[in-house]
């Protein structure tokens, strides 16, 4: 777990020189989803071995991140329908609110995994995140398959039970927040 934890951690240190990378690569738009996909990829592979230089590797990996999307990208950024200023302007609003949202949600699933087990831990992002069958994951981590569909079980209800528990708390927090009273003109 501390293994888990110092990657966290050196992502978290690195995720600011993460963007600076890679927003000379690809479009302003794409940067956050390179970043987060380099997390993602650099748990994804500290969990099959161990990452000796993950500073080096992050950079690496975002770096043919950004090079591969730049690659597929053709025709992403077509004006089709309404190019209007305002139209614009909401469409970038809900996109960034959105993303936000979802980013605050990565970072708390990735918190609620850190709180699991080894072997449930293991068991359970081999299931969600490389959607191995129960069968491949038993054979992989010299299991049962009974043992392994426990694991997944046992780590999807913490997760979820984690997850839940922060998310009542945020919402209580907005709550208990009132909004700052406006000074007319």
């Amino acid at each position: 777990m501390t293994r888990k934890l110092a990657l966290s951690t050196t992502f978290l240190e690195l995720s600011s020189q993460l963007r600076r990378f890679v927003s000379r690569i690809v479009q302003p738009d794409d940067v956050e989803d390179i970043v987060q996909e380099t997390f993602v990829k650099s748990y994804q592979a500290d969990l099959k071995q161990d990452i000796k230089y993950a500073r080096s590797y992050m950079l690496k990996t975002a770096k043919h991140l950004a090079l591969n999307h730049i690659a597929k990208w053709d025709n992403q950024h077509c004006d089709s329908l309404d190019t209007s200023d305002d139209y614009q302007q909401s469409l970038k609003s809900m996109q960034l609110e959105d993303e936000v949202t979802s980013k605050e949600r990565f970072l708390l699933f990735c918190r609620a995994t850190e709180q699991l087990s080894q072997p449930v831990r293991k068991c359970f992002i081999l299931k969600k995140v490389y959607g191995m069958s129960q069968k491949e994951i038993a054979a992989h981590m010299k299991l049962s398959e009974s043992t392994v569909e426990k694991h997944i079980a046992k780590g999807l209800l913490q997760s979820m039970h984690y997850m839940q528990q922060h998310e009542q708390l945020d919402e209580q927090h907005n709550h208990t927040i009132k909004p700052a009273r406006r000074v007319g003109k």
